[in-house]
């Protein structure tokens, strides 16, 4: 069974009551998730945060900013497109962020994902404002477990 096989099999009894997180693993890849979500019902999920993690990881920077553009590149069930926004050298660390932020009024929103060159990547959803003296603040998102399996899979893909 893959990762997103035997997430599809723990979401389908998973029922939070507030904002849980539920880890899965497979060890057959070394990939494990840590699912935050406010709740999850048979069709979809309220997602806080995502944070998955591949043990033995230990990429250089090359091959992380070679990742993050291939993370971009695949990941299209998402309500805006990523793209690469920088690759931190010293720490390692690559930001992807929505390529257009989606806007509500005077609201923007958009995903951001953090790949790390230890194996960890983080994906949240962020709401801002084009308003002086205003700051961001972290979102929850709505995916279906079609979707989250499909994000999933191109987040982990090589």
């Amino acid at each position: 069974m893959t990762l997103n096989d035997i997430l599809a099999e723990k979401l389908a009894n998973w029922r939070p009551t507030g904002r849980q997180t539920l880890n899965v693993a497979d060890a057959a890849t070394a990939w494990s998730v840590d699912v935050t979500a406010d709740c999850v019902d048979q069709v979809g999920c309220r997602l806080w945060e995502l944070t998955l993690r591949r043990a033995g990881t230990n990429l250089d920077t090359a091959t992380l900013r070679k990742q993050a553009g291939g993370v971009a590149e695949r990941v299209t069930g998402l309500l805006e497109p990523l793209k690469l926004v920088e690759v931190d050298e010293p720490r390692r660390v690559a930001l992807l962020r929505s390529e257009a932020p989606g806007q509500r009024g005077d609201n923007v929103f958009y995903y951001e994902a953090m790949l790390h060159g230890n194996g960890t990547i983080e994906f949240r959803r962020f709401q801002g404002s084009h308003q002086a003296g205003t700051h961001r603040h972290q979102v929850a998102f709505t995916l279906t477990h079609d979707a989250l399996a499909k994000l999933l899979a191109d987040l982990t893909a090589e």
